[in-house]
């Protein structure tokens, strides 16, 4: 996503009137990632309510506020302003920063403020100008989701006709254009039901401000999609990932579909991820190059890297933070649960892509993330640990590119470390290992002790307390 020139407040409101705007959208986050709007008429608004803000109730918001200290204040930010699509009246949707209005400050559990402060850590260490973010969205679009979760039942139900378990279903047109179990990446239409979908979902992402690079199936055989875009700053692609998440949900409604970022919605299939394509760069020189080493990568990167694998299991908490991460973290997936780093391993929490041989395209991706993840905090966390890694002179230990299940049963392949196994082990690392994440408090420590409490209290024993369906396949006999 490209940088763009500096947009002002006063830029906004000639948009206003020379495209007859009848709402500005104020769009954030609540702690956990969740898309959050206020819509207010644009009658209302000229330059000095950008600078003064717009009220709004905190306590109302995960992570937030108590009742007692509810009133916060929204913040518009000019340079992420775009039309919205999906208004019937014209609208313009904006991304906003939350300020305290008793002390006029930022205020200290602004997802996106934690995301600027990240940024302004980079440029006053004077490590780098920017940080480049490169994610990787993948998502399931189905036809048909019911769930339900009551004291005397539990159940979900999804359907799509691109499934392989179509194939023998009654009623329809039954046409057989569908990929086997785990065998749809890359599929070509007919098979691929959803190209023309992605291309106008594409189609949007353009409009909206991202540069789309490429679409296609994925290795999920019931309609697993990725539409990648451009990379970008840190907080524009924080910002990106948010647009992008919406867009595709709200087009794909359109259609009478509907789309889910759920890590691992079906059993036996890939789950979706959110791998981060990221680089550093002074002065217009990639740090993260150097040619002759392993992969071309420089000693920055690969201490980079050593600060990403010291922390990866407390980066899973915050990362992969809901208890379906860990149904996708597992074996046999192409899952990226192993803490290793290489050029070629798809099950390596961190890859290093071939095909970014030049100085300009070199990066590392960090596979372990995935959709479900709060990008700003994600993104935020990433340069934390590889800051830390960088600070203290960290060396990784040697990369590994030979096939990681080959080794299993071996005494190597017993040496090498995995992601925590559950949300549960994970939020264990992080209580254990936070500390570089608050530096120059880039994360409060109330922001970590609130997620920790929030994970524990609302998702973990939320799963832990409920029996599940296949209990009963185990145990209703019993």
């Amino acid at each position: 996503m490209a940088r763009r020139d500096r947009v002002t407040a006063r830029d906004v409101m000639r948009m206003v009137r020379d495209d007859e705007i009848r709402f500005l959208d104020l769009k954030f986050v609540d702690l956990v990632g969740t898309l959050q709007h206020l819509t207010v008429p644009t009658d209302v608004v000229d330059e000095g309510t950008f600078q003064q803000g717009f009220g709004f109730d905190g306590s109302s918001v995960r992570g937030f506020q108590k009742i007692s200290e509810s009133d916060m204040l929204l913040m518009p930010d000019p340079n992420s302003v775009f039309r919205d699509p999906f208004f019937e009246d014209p609208a313009l949707s904006v991304f906003c920063d939350i300020v305290d209005p008793v002390r006029r400050v930022p205020y200290s559990r602004d997802p996106r403020g934690i995301a600027r402060r990240a940024e302004r850590l980079v440029r006053s260490l004077g490590i780098a100008d920017d940080v480049n973010f490169g994610p990787e969205l993948e998502f399931f679009i189905f036809d048909d989701v019911r769930f339900d979760q009551a004291t005397q039942h539990g159940y979900y139900f999804l359907n799509s006709s691109a499934a392989f378990w179509s194939a023998g279903q009654e009623g329809g047109r039954g046409l057989g254009h569908q990929a086997a179990r785990k065998q749809a990446y890359f599929a070509a239409p007919p098979v691929d039901q959803y190209n023309n979908l992605r291309s106008k979902i594409s189609n949007v992402l353009q409009l909206a401000g991202l540069e789309v690079e490429l679409h296609h199936h994925e290795v999920g055989a019931a309609g697993q999609c990725e539409i990648g875009f451009r990379f970008g700053p840190l907080l524009l692609q924080a910002d990106a990932a948010i647009k992008y998440k919406y867009i595709v949900k709200n087009v794909v409604d359109r259609f009478e579909k509907t789309a889910t970022f759920m890590p691992k919605p079906l059993l036996q299939e890939n789950g979706s991820g959110m791998h981060m394509n990221l680089s550093m760069w002074k002065g217009g020189r990639n740090l993260f190059y150097e040619e002759g080493g392993y992969a071309d990568l420089s000693t920055f990167a690969l201490q980079f890297i050593a600060g990403l694998l010291k922390h990866a299991p407390a980066l899973c908490a915050i990362c992969a933070p809901t208890t379906n991460s860990y149904r996708r973290l597992v074996p046999g997936y192409e899952a990226p649960m192993n803490l290793i780093f290489s050029q070629r391993n798809r099950s390596a929490c961190i890859r290093v892509p071939v095909g970014g041989s030049s100085s300009k395209a070199k990066r590392i991706e960090f596979r372990t993330p995935d959709p479900s993840c709060n990008p700003y905090l994600g993104f935020s966390a990433v340069v934390m640990a590889g800051l830390d890694g960088v600070l203290n002179e960290l060396e990784p230990p040697d990369p590994i590119d030979e096939d990681i299940y080959e080794l299993a049963g071996t005494e190597r392949g017993a040496s090498i470390a995995r992601t925590p196994a559950t949300l549960d082990a994970a939020i264990d690392e992080l209580e254990r290992d936070h500390e570089f994440l608050l530096r120059d408090n880039v994360f409060p420590r109330e922001v970590i002790e609130e997620w920790v409490e929030m994970k524990r209290r609302d998702e973990i024993e939320f799963v832990r307390l409920r029996p599940h369906p296949s209990e009963f396949s185990l145990y209703f006999n019993v």
